[in-house]
């Protein structure tokens, strides 16, 4: 029996291209969908759709795929970018994709949508499914919406809520962390307790395994997150156990911070730092999803690479 085909979008952004080097390894055949012709790595075969917005070829594209990850689209929060933008590219072109995928009689479309489509950047309390969705920003509210559009199919679906994830290769306030714990200065964030909810990359593509591998109709939405949030703090000192140094961190009064964040224009950053978020994965664990990482073995193993990376420039 052949292995299950796997038709891969955004695989050259950050998550795809380490879902596209994995799935060959858990036995899947994948299919990378492409806006214009490039190499993929062997293995792999792929087909040009264009522009995700308004795709072509699709009936060929899909042909014989057994499962759908979609993982394009506009994917910063803070980007700046108009919410027509958002709906354009994160809400209709999923729809769209998920109605061709439908046609083609593929079997489960699982969707990368994000941790924002339940909430804002900080949240009060455990985030769990049940919780009533509470995105408040473009980012946010055009993955809710995409989700709503695929509750409206016939086909099987699931979207995963991934939490920040980090890696290597990282961009956005993970890679901005990881400079800061990478300089050898004592840094003032000592004093923040607030726990975040993380995702290492290898944990999130065991949940993408565990919901293309699940029996019976899914047709909901589940929360990824390691099993442990922690703080800043506790994120700067496995990131610079990594680089083989003490944590070096002060304590300075949060309001000194919030008044510096103001001052330079930083408040949302400033909340993300000082505020809580910490999301439940508690359903993906019954569907049968075990993590493989600790936070802070991953995270302390993407400070290595990194640093063997910039001994090697």
């Amino acid at each position: 029996m052949n292995a299950p085909l796997i038709a891969l979008t955004g695989a050259t952004g950050f998550i795809g291209r380490h879902l596209l080097n994995e799935l060959p390894r858990r036995g899947y055949r994948v299919r990378v969908l492409l806006r214009r012709p490039s190499e993929v790595p062997a293995g792999a075969s792929s087909a040009v759709i264009g522009d995700i917005a308004s795709p072509h070829n699709m009936a060929a594209a899909l042909r014989d795929v057994d499962m759908v990850i979609h993982s394009a689209g506009l994917a910063h929060a803070m980007s700046g970018r108009p919410e027509d933008d958002y709906r354009t590219i994160n809400t209709e072109a999923t729809v769209k994709l998920a109605q061709a995928a439908e046609r083609a009689g593929v079997k489960r479309f699982v969707f990368l949508s994000s941790i924002r489509a339940q909430t804002g950047p900080t949240a009060e309390g455990v985030l769990t499914e049940e919780r009533e969705p509470r995105p408040t920003d473009p980012y946010g509210r055009s993955k809710l919406e995409a989700e709503r559009g695929l509750s409206a199919l016939g086909l099987d679906w699931t979207a995963l809520r991934p939490a920040l994830v980090y890696g290597p290769g990282v961009k956005g306030n993970m890679a901005a962390l990881l400079r800061l714990a990478q300089s050898p200065w004592p840094l003032p964030l000592g004093g923040l307790s607030a726990k975040r909810s993380l995702l290492a990359l290898d944990n999130l593509t065991e949940a993408v395994d565990t919901v293309l591998r699940a029996q019976g109709s899914l047709r909901r939405p589940f929360i990824v997150a390691d099993p442990e949030p922690v703080t800043i703090p506790e994120i700067v000192a496995a990131l610079r156990s990594g680089f083989g140094r003490g944590p070096g961190l002060v304590p300075v009064p949060s309001f000194i911070l919030r008044g510096a964040a103001a001052l330079t224009g930083r408040n949302e950053a400033y909340e993300r730092l000082a505020g809580a978020l910490i999301a439940s994965p508690e359903a993906l664990r019954q569907l049968g999803w075990r993590p493989v990482s600790s936070t802070r073995d991953a995270l302390a193993e993407l400070a290595r690479q990194a640093g063997a990376q910039a001994s090697g420039a």
